[in-house]
C-alpha cells in the first residue's frame, strides 16, 4: 500500500513474520497501520510453515490454536527474498522458542544468504520484535538473536529503547525490541488475547522510529547522489 504523510511516500518498509498462535501477527498488523499512517510504502509478509503438522500434536488446545492461526493468516501473502531486496527497512518477528529464533524465520533467514553476499542488505534500517509466554522466557535473547543476523547483513539497528514513555507501561519494557507476553497456554477461539494495547502502541512507535531514521538516510544518499559524491 502507499500512502501519504509525515514520511515520504518513497520510503519502503517490508513488516515479515512468523506467527504460531496469532500473537506476533497481531503485533504486525499493529506496525502496518502505524507505517501507513506514517506515509510508507508497506509490504506484510509472514513466514509460512514448512512443515504440515503441529510441532507439538500431543499438546492438542496449542495445535487446535496453530491451525487456526493458519487459517485466519493464509491470506497475508507470503515473504520471499525480494521483499527484503525491496525495502529501506526490514521489521523481522517472531515468537522465542528457547530464546532462539523460530524455525521457520531462521529458514527464511537462510535464504536471504546470496542477497546478503552480494551486498543487498547492506545499510537498511532493520529491527525486531517477539512474542513468548513468559516475561522471562527468552525475549532478550530472541530480539538479539535477529539483531546478530543484522550486524551480519550490515544492516542499521534501530530499537526502541526508552524513547517514548508508551516503553515504561507495565506490559512493555524491553528496550531492545518490542516485546509481548502471550501466556503459557494457546486457547482456541481466542488468539493473540494477551496482546496488550500498549504493546501495539510500543510496536506503532518502534516502526515510526525506523521510518524516521530510514527516511533520513534515504533523504542523505539521494542528496550526496546529487552532488556527485
Amino acid at each position: 500500500m502507499s500512502t501519504t504523510g509525515a514520511s515520504s511516500p518513497t520510503t519502503k518498509i517490508s513488516i515479515v513474520y512468523y506467527s504460531g498462535t496469532g500473537n506476533v501477527h497481531t503485533l504486525a498488523l499493529a506496525a502496518e497501520e502505524a507505517a501507513a499512517k506514517a506515509g510508507a510504502e508497506v509490504r506484510l509478509r509472514r513466514v509460512p510453515e514448512y512443515v504440515d503438522v503441529s510441532l507439538a500434536p500431543e499438546f492438542t488446545e496449542w495445535t487446535e490454536a496453530w491451525r487456526e492461526n493458519a487459517a485466519a493468516i493464509a491470506h497475508v501473502p507470503a515473504a520471499t527474498v525480494d521483499d527484503l531486496a525491496w525495502a529501506d527497512a526490514l521489521l523481522l518477528g517472531g515468537p522465542g522458542r528457547f530464546g532462539m529464533i523460530p524455525a521457520p524465520l531462521k529458514h527464511f533467514i537462510d535464504l536471504a544468504w546470496p542477497l546478503n553476499a552480494r551486498g543487498g542488505l547492506a545499510g537498511k534500517v532493520m529491527s525486531s520484535f517477539t512474542s513468548t509466554g513468559a516475561p522471562h522466557g527468552g525475549q532478550e535473547a530472541t530480539i538479539l538473536s535477529l539483531n546478530t543476523v543484522f550486524y551480519h547483513w550490515g544492516g542499521i539497528i534501530v530499537p526502541p529503547g526508552v524513547t517514548d514513555d508508551i516503553m515504561k507501561t507495565p506490559s512493555n519494557g524491553n528496550p531492545y525490541g518490542v516485546s509481548s507476553v502471550s501466556g503459557r497456554q494457546a486457547v482456541p477461539g481466542r488468539l493473540a488475547e494477551n496482546v496488550t494495547d500498549d504493546n501495539r502502541a510500543a510496536l506503532a512507535h518502534q516502526t515510526r522510529r525506523m521510518l524516521d531514521v530510514a527516511d533520513a538516510l534515504r533523504r542523505g544518499r539521494t542528496a550526496r547522489a546529487a552532488a556527485g559524491r
